[in-house]
């Protein structure tokens, strides 16, 4: 299974800029996605668009309607609570197998992701940081069909980010991350991914406020 960052085929580069569209509010909830449009602008045939748009419904970004054709999917709080849920799960997962396979150059990658994010200028900064510092720390698991249905999990969670922290912005201190990496330092598996749970599951515990706060309003970000 391809990781979707990486895809380098038609449909893969159609997909990434529709969903970085959808993801940063350029599309919103509802916005009727035409074939004929995205085939023209990417000077693509009908088949690639029709492949992303299939990723773009798996990845939970669009919707399918009989007789209205393809959308921008909404989300609700039932989904927030969803998402987080299931990333938590997948992402400890993950973690746990990739713990024997972490190396100190791992982390040190980790660790850069993290201060780039907390130096970020803006949200698209933050949250690319941000997910390079999840990835780089579950990819040594070798699972890469879990890895690609948390990447899909991610682009959910950063969708309802982006809702929130367009108005605004000011970096923070993540020290969920901090002490995440401290502990996979110390070999403390278990408390690393205690400490992964509760920082992913932050967005979907206070599901009225999460999606519009300021992400250096809360320790626990995601």
């Amino acid at each position: 299974m391809k990781n979707s960052s990486t895809d380098t085929t038609v449909a893969g580069r159609i997909t990434r800029a529709l969903a970085d569209r959808i993801i940063s509010g350029e599309f919103a909830p509802g916005t009727k996605l035409r074939q004929d449009h995205f085939a023209e602008e990417f000077g693509a045939s009908h088949v690639p668009v029709r492949e992303a748009f299939r990723r773009l419904e798996a990845q939970g970004l669009a919707v399918s309607e009989p007789r209205r054709g393809v959308r921008v999917a909404s989300f609700d709080v039932a989904e927030i609570r969803e998402v987080a849920e299931m990333r938590a799960s997948l992402e400890v997962l993950a973690l746990r197998h990739a713990a024997p396979n972490m190396t100190s150059n791992i982390l040190d990658e980790a660790e850069a992701f993290n201060k780039a994010g907390e130096s970020a200028p803006d949200v698209r900064a933050w949250e690319e940081a941000n997910k390079g510092f999840h990835r780089i720390i579950l990819e040594p698991c070798n699972m890469p069909r879990l890895m690609a249905t948390i990447d899909d999990l991610h682009a959910a969670s950063a969708r309802f980010l982006f809702s929130g922290f367009r108005m605004e912005w000011e970096a923070s201190t993540d020290s969920d991350h901090r002490a995440i990496l401290a502990a996979l330092r110390s070999n403390q598996i278990d408390v690393a991914a205690a400490t992964l749970a509760r920082h992913v599951k932050w967005i979907g515990s206070q599901p009225g406020d999460a999606p519009r706060r300021r992400p250096n309003s809360s320790p626990d970000q995601t």
